[in-house]
């Protein structure tokens, strides 16, 4: 196997490894909220439009609908959120946040600021808008 081979063997293992670590260190930090990865995305889709219909909110998050229809039923579930028939349209139903699906935007908020800060810890600012860059142009390739 050549060197250039053995680099890219190298960083999708990489990859692979540190995405592991990453998912499960916040899934551990999301376990005190009593929440699972993913449904944070959508707690934070509604903070930032809450009443939004299950096909936007698919949309926005890129994934497919029974998935978000099993979020939206366990965090309604919860408390966090409910679902309401649209006021012009009624087969269209609109997701919103509770009272506590507000409140809880502040603790969720400190856990991605730590769990960022961990993950970034000793990476100067001039690297982390490389590695920025280099992520996005691997989700761009990714999704050609």
């Amino acid at each position: 196997m050549g060197m250039i081979n053995l680099l890219k063997a190298d960083i999708r293992i990489l990859f692979t490894r540190t995405s592991a670590k990453m998912r499960k260190d916040y899934a551990d930090a999301l376990r005190a909220l009593d929440i699972y990865v993913g449904q944070d995305h959508l707690l934070w889709q509604l903070w930032n439009g809450d009443g939004a219909t299950q096909t936007e909110l698919c949309d926005r998050m890129g994934c497919e609908p029974p998935t978000l229809t099993n979020m939206v039923k366990k965090l309604e579930a919860y408390g966090l959120l409910t679902r309401k028939k649209d006021v012009l349209d009624a087969r269209v139903t609109r997701v919103f946040l509770t009272e506590e699906g507000r409140t809880i935007k502040g603790p969720l908020d400190e856990i991605w600021e730590k769990h960022q800060e961990r993950m970034l810890k000793g990476i100067s600012k001039e690297d982390q808008l490389t590695l920025k860059r280099l992520l996005q142009q691997i989700d761009t390739n990714l999704s050609e």
